[in-house]
């Protein structure tokens, strides 16, 4: 499975209000555009609230 980039991520968020849990972050990016590879990505976080962009950043770079 494709992984996006932290940097394609962070450009799909960029305006996002946090602190924010995945659901919001997944509706945000859509609303956005974010492709396919970045959708996938953003599927695969953990369920928790994330408190800024570094969070969400963090927890993509923990993603096996």
């Amino acid at each position: 499975m494709a992984r996006a980039n932290p940097i394609q991520v962070q450009e799909c968020l960029s305006g996002m209000d946090y602190p924010a849990d995945k659901e919001e972050i997944i509706n945000h990016a859509k609303d956005q555009g974010a492709d396919e590879d970045v959708m996938q990505t953003l599927q695969q976080l953990p369920e928790q609230d994330y408190r800024t962009a570094a969070d969400v950043s963090r927890a993509i770079g923990q993603i096996q």
